[in-house]
């Protein structure tokens, strides 16, 4: 148990953490259902403001209307965005969606770049997109998907005094050996939907609760 006021964990502890996330949750990965990595771009482009199961309902209409790469290129908008509106941000992620998949056919030869630096050229795309894409459809480590409850979570357990998604992906890239950057993604989602929410964090039935410092200082790890 962490007995002192300290701000930020060690590499020692951070590393107890995701050992005890891995052994709870296993090998996980994204909820998000896709065939192929250009499936998973653009349900992931998606997913931005909205529940990963929304876009699952949604993607089976979309890639079964748009099977290819070149088929989201030549979509009508206004057909497009009668499939994904309940997504929300529609107009914006039609734009997305249609743009990325011209430049892909025109630049890429409709595949999809196998790194961070190409990727986040792709309309819509940003680090956390690109580094998800790369992790789950390809086991690429660049870098980290720092997404709402990575933010939370990488916060209140006491990896970083950072609240800004890119500075937060940089300490916990320094933080963790590269071994360990794929699984973090999926192993703080998983926990940040199972226990530690947003609205009310449930300290008490946490099984990391004897290291974060959250829980300790609030008391939740006695």
């Amino acid at each position: 148990m962490i007995k002192d006021k300290k701000e930020l964990l060690s590499k020692k502890e951070a590393l107890q953490v995701i050992n005890l996330l891995e052994k709870e949750y296993g090998e996980k990965t994204t909820s998000l259902n896709y065939k192929t990595d250009w499936q998973l771009l653009f349900a992931t482009i998606l997913s931005a403001q909205c529940t990963d199961k929304k876009v699952n309902k949604i993607t089976r209409i979309l890639f079964k209307k748009y099977p290819s790469v070149r088929a989201m290129a030549n979509a009508n908008k206004e057909e497009l965005i009668k499939i994904i509106k309940p997504t929300g941000y529609y107009n914006s992620k039609a734009k997305y969606l249609i743009e990325s998949s011209k430049l892909l056919v025109e630049k890429y030869n409709s595949k999809i770049p196998q790194t961070i630096k190409e990727l986040i050229k792709l309309p819509g795309v940003g680090r956390k997109t690109a580094n998800i894409v790369l992790n789950y459809a390809h086991k690429i480590q660049e870098g980290i998907a720092v997404d709402t409850h990575v933010k939370r979570l990488s916060y209140w357990i006491g990896f970083t005094k950072n609240k800004n998604p890119e500075k937060i992906e940089k300490d916990l890239m320094t933080l963790f050996d590269k071994t360990f950057w794929g699984e973090i993604n999926s192993l703080l989602v998983t926990h940040g939907r199972k226990i530690c929410t947003a609205k009310k964090p449930k300290c008490k039935e946490c099984i990391i609760n004897k290291i974060c410092l959250s829980a300790f200082k609030i008391g939740c790890s006695k």
